[in-house]
């Protein structure tokens, strides 16, 4: 008996990375998962994101557990492609009971030479895309009188960091957004919560454009002058200077599995440590 037996999990961002640990986590547990991926590229992110062979690998990897998948490609950033998808699990599936809202992008630049593409983009992806699932799926969890919505936010909404301020407006964006929504459906059987992860190693986090924001002084940083670089900034706890989707998902699993529902509004934080120092 899993934890999870006849529920059913939308996963947002789910080709790869966190997404696909959620998508795997949630299984184990006896969730039915379907996964969505906008799978191609983004002009502004300076790293490729997944693809639709990464989408087809996690519903193959659901189904290796014994769980049903549906892999779908859809932009949260469109409101049309959001409704198709939402409407889609009901109809293969049923129902909806969790939503793991997890689509995320990053692009480093500062805020004066920021674009309004850049801006816009990841703003779009990582808000608005947001608010727009959870959206979609209020009204299906409210009839139904039970829905457990998790959105991923990041460590950086927890303090700031230079050359990205779009990506930590939108992501101390979530929290706000998760705090309200939690309210408003606080007698309807919801709870609505967010978290907080440290460096995750992701491709989010490990690409060109991360070595080089944080090895200014090397030319053509490698991944390993970057790993360096964040062992003699003392980054992390116990020697780990990030973490891995797995530990996320642990974090994930405590919110979903919360069958009285008494936990909603939280902010979850999978830090490193780093939620001893800060603004919280």
């Amino acid at each position: 008996m899993g934890k999870l037996d006849g529920r059913v999990a939308l996963v947002t961002g789910g080709a790869r990375g966190q997404g696909r640990s959620h998508a795997l986590a949630m299984a184990a547990e006896g969730a039915a998962v379907m996964v969505c991926d906008i799978a191609a590229d983004l002009g502004v992110v300076p790293y490729p994101l997944a693809s639709r062979s990464d989408l087809e690998e996690t519903v193959r990897l659901i189904e290796a557990q014994g769980q049903r998948a549906l892999g779908l490609v859809a932009d949260m950033r469109d409101t049309d492609q959001v409704q198709g998808v939402v409407e889609r699990v009901i109809s293969e599936f049923g129902r909806l009971d969790i939503l793991v809202a997890n689509q995320g992008i990053v692009n480093v630049t500062t805020i004066e030479k920021m674009t309004d593409v850049e801006w816009e983009t990841v703003l779009d992806t990582n808000l608005g895309g947001i608010f727009k699932v959870i959206r979609a799926v209020l009204p299906h969890m409210k009839r139904a009188g039970y829905g457990r919505i998790v959105a991923t936010s990041s460590m950086g909404a927890r303090k700031a960091h230079q050359n990205m301020a779009h990506y930590i407006a939108s992501k101390w964006g979530v929290i706000g957004l998760v705090k309200a929504c939690s309210l408003e459906v606080a007698n309807d059987g919801i709870t609505v919560n967010a978290i907080c992860p440290a460096a995750v190693g992701t491709d989010l986090f490990f690409n060109q454009a991360m070595y080089d924001l944080f090895c200014p002084d090397i030319e053509r940083p490698t991944k390993q002058d970057f790993e360096n670089r964040l062992k003699v900034l003392n980054y992390g706890l116990n020697g780990r200077p990030y973490i891995d989707a797995e530990h996320v998902s642990r974090a994930l699993m405590y919110l979903v599995t919360d069958d009285d529902g008494v936990i909603s509004g939280q902010v979850m934080d999978v830090a490193l440590g780093g939620s001893a120092t800060g603004i919280h």
